[in-house]
């Protein structure tokens, strides 16, 4: 009996240790089979990351040569790309460059001076005679009598020859010489009226815009007596007043450029104070406000640099009008004074009782001299066109 209950237990042994060997065995297959799917899963996703990171970095590589191929400009190298494409811009570059070389360069090589008279001339004497009756004893007796001057010479105008390219003028002085020292003049006060004009009239303009109320009121009450005035008519009026007080010729230019600034300051008063206006309610401003920045600082550093492309833009198309207003001052004979060369005194010497002559029988005395104011204001209005262009974003090419 005992036999047959150990037999028994040893039969339920067995069979409980081949059934844990199956479970155990299932359980190994089924680990085995659960970490091959993991393998199997594992496995694509690591290679879609390299498929993914291989494309990432190729599309890296293609943004960076990309970006290098792009070219990041400032907005000054973008305002002068503007420029220098422009056709007119180029050609009025140029015309104001052969002037200056021409006005400044020019006199270096000539062999004649300013003042220099190296025309053909001849010595003459003048005499004049006169009349006097006396009565002597009751008889009116007749004396004739001559004042003789000393020799002195005449020159007279001559026709352009090797020696002299554009001929001499009535007072013996090389034209061609002549244009180039006239040229310094014209484009010296030009260039001079402009910056004094430009100083004052921002200076003026931006305390206007800035402050308001009543500084606004009083410097705009002030620019709108300047812009009532007549222009031509007040110079001609202030360039005879100069000239009735004596002033030497030599500082007489002086006078001029002095003038000129006093009457051309309103107009650019009037464009920076409209400009800061605009400007003062920006967010930039209300920022530097808050900042605790000083008025001075505000306005110098700040407003007038924005108002900055304006300015550029209106002083070099007003170079052209100082020019013409320097050349009529000087044709009308208010301007440069003889012997000291000026293009509108050279063009004025078809005035007067030897005028009618000059203008038909020497156009190479007058015409150069008109050339090159035409060839300057050009230049100045082609430069200007070309900056405001440039300037504006919204100009298309």
């Amino acid at each position: 009996m005992n036999k047959d209950k150990n037999k028994k237990d040893l039969d339920i042994t067995t069979e409980e240790t081949e059934n844990a060997e199956v479970e155990s065995n299932v359980t190994d297959e089924m680990k085995n089979e659960f970490e091959g799917q993991i393998v199997n899963i594992d496995s694509p996703n690591e290679t879609n990351g390299e498929k993914l990171s291989a494309e990432a970095k190729a599309q890296l590589e293609s943004d960076e040569e990309e970006f290098k191929r792009i070219k990041i400009i400032s907005p000054g190298k973008m305002v002068a790309k503007r420029f220098f494409r422009s056709k007119l811009s180029m050609i009025g570059l140029v015309m104001l460059a052969a002037l200056f070389i021409f006005s400044f360069a020019g006199p270096i090589f000539s062999s004649y001076g300013e003042t220099e008279k190296v025309g053909a001339s001849k010595e003459v004497i003048s005499v004049i005679p006169h009349t006097i009756n006396v009565t002597e004893d009751g008889v009116v007796v007749q004396y004739h009598f001559y004042e003789v001057s000393d020799p002195y010479l005449v020159y007279t105008k001559t026709a352009p020859t090797w020696q002299n390219w554009l001929g001499t003028d009535q007072y013996g002085y090389d034209v061609l010489t002549r244009l180039m020292y006239g040229g310094r003049v014209s484009l010296t006060l030009g260039f001079s009226v402009i910056i004094l004009e430009t100083i004052l009239g921002t200076f003026l303009g931006a305390l206007a815009g800035y402050f308001g109320k009543w500084v606004d009121q009083l410097i705009m009450r002030i620019v709108d007596i300047f812009n009532c005035l007549p222009g031509l008519p007040i110079l001609m009026l202030a360039a005879a007043l100069i000239d009735g007080w004596g002033v030497p010729g030599r500082y007489k230019i002086y006078c001029l450029l002095g003038i000129l600034t006093i009457f051309g300051w309103s107009g650019i008063a009037r464009l920076v104070r409209g400009q800061i206006l605009g400007l003062r309610g920006l967010e930039y401003m209300i920022a530097a406000e808050a900042t605790g920045l000083s008025t001075k600082r505000k306005i110098m550093k700040h407003l007038i640099p924005n108002v900055m492309p304006q300015l550029i833009v209106s002083a070099t198309l007003g170079l052209g009008g100082v020019i013409l207003y320097e050349s009529t001052l000087s044709y009308l004979g208010l301007g440069v004074p003889i012997p000291y060369a000026a293009w509108g005194t050279m063009i004025g010497s078809t005035s007067g009782t030897t005028g009618r002559e000059i203008l038909q029988n020497y156009p190479n005395i007058w015409i150069p001299a008109g050339v090159c104011i035409v060839m300057a204001v050009l230049a100045f209005n082609f430069i200007g066109d070309g900056l405001r262009d440039a300037f504006d974003p919204k100009m298309k090419r």
